[in-house]
């Protein structure tokens, strides 16, 4: 399966990266590029539950093809989830469902330092993702 245009720019960024340190400093980088949502938006029926941090998730459909936006008061949690918008652009229900999260931020370089926390509340906001596309 081919890479989403960002998600490749993303992964050729991250692949030059020299150490954990250049990589933390592009992912905030990357959280910084998610526009931020409104108050607004951060509401009880946006918020992901089994997230450590308070992550908020929009979803809205375009040419038939479903957009997300997300949120978290996190920086970090904010350059995962920037990660994870680019990797499911323009995918099913279905492909969002089969979707390797762990594989994807392993070709990052990422996957150590996402903590079992981490780890799971990102699946938490994928499997959201799947349900608001179903």
């Amino acid at each position: 399966m081919s890479l989403p245009v960002q998600a490749a720019e993303a992964l050729a960024a991250f692949e030059q990266a020299a150490g954990w340190e250049q990589r933390a400093r592009l992912l905030m980088q990357w959280g910084e590029r998610l526009a931020p949502l409104a108050d607004s938006e951060k509401t009880a029926e946006h918020l992901v539950h089994g997230c450590e941090s308070q992550v908020w998730l929009i979803a809205h459909q375009v040419d038939g093809q479903w957009r997300f936006r997300a949120g978290s008061d996190a920086r970090m949690i904010r350059g995962l989830l920037a990660l994870l918008l680019v990797r499911v652009e323009g995918l099913s229900a279905a492909e969002l469902s089969a979707l390797d999260l762990s594989g994807w931020f392993q070709q990052l370089g990422l996957g150590r330092q996402l903590s079992p926390s981490r780890s799971n509340g990102l699946n938490a906001v994928l499997k959201r993702m799947a349900e608001l596309a179903g």
